[in-house]
């Protein structure tokens, strides 16, 4: 069995596009105590967390010990100053004005783990560029829900795709979960997706 231990709908989305058949489990993790100012290091360092809180709710849920549980944490970094989600309309808008026209990394650290103690970690890096946006722009997009419970404050498959003039590297990263790198880890530990019209 898989088990994504997250409740954003960005991963649940990507997992079941992949074709993945998956139960996930909800844990709380204060993503405040880290206490790691490396980017890489921080969003590792919360994969893990989040990983293992999931693992352990898991087994209480009657785990086998051979289910994989997958834990992410996705971090926007402008000049090693990391962005996590925005406290309020006012915090997005000060992280978007300092986005605009500018390359930053989104970083998302994957930790996959079995309940019988194996475990892998990997952070995988993607480079946005965002176009240069006026302050009406950014007012607009603050009134709305949207950038609230995003890190960086943008959603790359919502309406702030539009603030983005292109990505290097894997998009499904800045969405929240880096599925190709998830796919080709999750077949050598021998999990599937069980949609046969999956090509990847």
């Amino acid at each position: 069995m898989l088990v994504l231990a997250s409740s954003s709908p960005r991963r649940l989305e990507l997992l079941t596009a992949w074709g993945y058949v998956f139960r996930t489990v909800v844990t709380e993790v204060d993503e405040s105590i880290a206490g790691v100012t490396d980017p890489p290091e921080n969003a590792c360092r919360l994969a893990e967390w989040k990983a293992a809180a999931g693992a352990e709710l898991w087994r209480t849920l009657g785990g086998d010990p051979a289910d994989v549980v997958i834990g992410a944490d996705t971090t926007v970094v402008l000049d090693d100053q990391i962005f996590g989600k925005p406290q309020d309309p006012q915090d997005a808008a000060r992280m978007l004005a300092l986005l605009s026209g500018r390359r930053h990394r989104v970083l998302t650290g994957v930790a996959i783990c079995r309940l019988n103690g194996e475990k892998k970690t990997e952070v995988v890096e993607s480079d946005v560029y965002f176009n240069h946006l006026t302050s009406e722009m950014i007012s607009a997009y603050c009134r709305t829900p949207e950038p609230l419970d995003k890190a960086g404050a943008y959603a790359l498959q919502g309406a702030g795709g539009h603030f983005v003039s292109r990505v290097e590297g894997s998009r499904t990263n800045v969405i929240g979960l880096p599925m190709e790198f998830l796919h080709e880890t999750l077949k050598l530990w021998g999990v599937e997706p069980r949609d046969a019209r999956f090509s990847g």
